[in-house]
């Protein structure tokens, strides 16, 4: 239940804000568009509302995380409640009554928001529209440099509000500049002031290793701070000045454990921005770390644990092996699948742990020669059982959400199900 407990808080400032508009609603000021003004007033408010929380989220707040469920679950919030302010926006837009020979700077300004607001969620909703792509150069850096001015249209949406005639309604329009703050300030933190706040720590890049021919393992050391005190499985965000490309913070999982005195980022090359690191990423070179974030802890399960890594999503898991420090008090059946065995990494690790560890089980799959893993061989090699173990899962999304659906079908419940989503986008 405190997972959830972000999500209904947004839900109560909604309804709060309802709440508040019946109780202290505004004078009546005669007029026959009042009804409509009302509507219109009360929209515009939880608009704003919506967006504040949207900001704040954005400033990625570690201590709220155990609220969502995790940063992942913070950001599908994030989306749903900008989407949800994106279509009020648009019900504010046809409820109130719109003089075309009004020329208060209240009306241009809410045209200019309104337009700010929509062109930037209309690329985050469908990022394949052609003539909004063309806006970011359809790529993530370009979405993301487009994405930071939404902030300056929430503000001159809100100026908007104070400069159009409005009803007088004094106790919920005072309560409404509260999210209006909350929004500014939310902002203003994320593009400016996080910096000085140890939110973003200097690095320096010690080692650059390629495990194969499509993999960098990226080595960071700290140049004085540390990130804060992190748990296996947890990831972080991370970007290189030095190089134009690489200068956007992207997230990765940590592969090292919590106890090495480095960072390891192990990255594999499926992206312009991955592909440019594996090729142009340089010892020495700086770095600026922030984190760590996520809920992704084994620790956290019950005794018996199956884990399931595809690919690249193998990263956490390296970690956990990692941190186990010669013990483990878990039975975990550990498989990592890769299509070719060229694909694969760290597997002598992963097997070496195994061998020191007699409750880890290592199973090692290649689909293009062993076939694709199924639930049944997992089912086996449980014992046939499985309701009362929990899942670990990191991997394509696709295979995650197949697997779900099968360890479901098997009898393991939703709460013991854990995997992260790392579309951020």
């Amino acid at each position: 239940m405190k997972n959830k407990i972000g999500n209904i808080v947004i839900v109560a400032f909604v309804i709060l804000n309802i709440v508040v508009w019946f109780v202290f609603p505004p004078e009546y000021d005669g007029s026959d568009t009042f009804a409509r003004r009302y509507a219109g007033e009360v929209l515009g408010s939880t608009v704003i509302i919506l967006m504040s929380c949207s900001l704040f989220l954005t400033t990625r707040p570690a201590w709220a995380e155990p609220f969502f469920g995790g940063l992942d679950k913070m950001y599908i919030a994030h989306r749903r409640v900008s989407t949800s302010a994106f279509l009020l926006l648009f019900v504010h837009l046809l409820t109130v009554p719109i003089s075309v020979t009004d020329l208060r700077l209240g009306n241009y300004l809410a045209m200019i928001a309104f337009t700010g607001i929509v062109s930037i969620v209309l690329i985050t909703l469908a990022p394949r529209i052609a003539f909004l792509s063309k806006l970011t150069g359809n790529t993530y850096e370009g979405w993301k440099n487009l994405h930071r001015y939404i902030g300056i249209f929430f503000i001159i949406g809100f100026i908007h509000a104070l400069t159009v005639k409005s009803l007088h309604a004094l106790v919920a329009i005072s309560w409404v500049q509260i999210f209006f703050i909350i929004g500014t300030v939310s902002y203003l933190y994320t593009e400016i002031f996080g910096r000085f706040f140890k939110k973003y720590l200097p690095y320096t890049v010690e080692a650059v290793n390629h495990p194969n021919n499509s993999t960098t393992e990226v080595v960071l050391r700290a140049k004085k701070d540390s990130i804060r005190k992190q748990r296996a499985g947890q990831f972080l965000f991370v970007r290189f000045p030095q190089e134009k490309i690489l200068s956007e913070a992207h997230p990765f999982t940590i592969s090292s454990a919590p106890h090495e005195d480095v960072l390891r980022v192990t990255v594999k090359a499926c992206g312009d921005y991955t592909r440019h690191l594996f090729g142009n990423l340089k010892t020495g070179m700086d770095a600026v770390v922030e984190g760590a974030y996520g809920l992704f802890d084994y620790k956290t399960g019950g005794e018996k644990q199956i884990w399931v890594a595809g690919g690249i999503g193998v990263t956490p898991f390296l970690a956990f092996v990692r941190d186990m420090k010669g013990g483990l008090n878990h039975d975990v059946d550990l498989y990592y699948t890769v299509r070719h065995r060229e694909e694969s990494i760290f597997v002598e690790e992963i097997e070496s742990a195994a061998q020191k560890n007699p409750r880890l089980k290592a199973y090692i799959r290649y689909s293009s020669t062993d076939g694709s893993l199924t639930i049944e061989e997992i089912l086996k090699n449980a014992g046939g059982n499985i309701r009362g173990h929990h899942v670990y899962m990191c991997g394509p999304l696709p295979m995650v959400q197949a697997f779900e659906k099968k360890f479901s079908e098997s009898g393991v419940s939703a709460a013991n199900i854990h995997y992260e989503e790392f579309n951020f986008r």
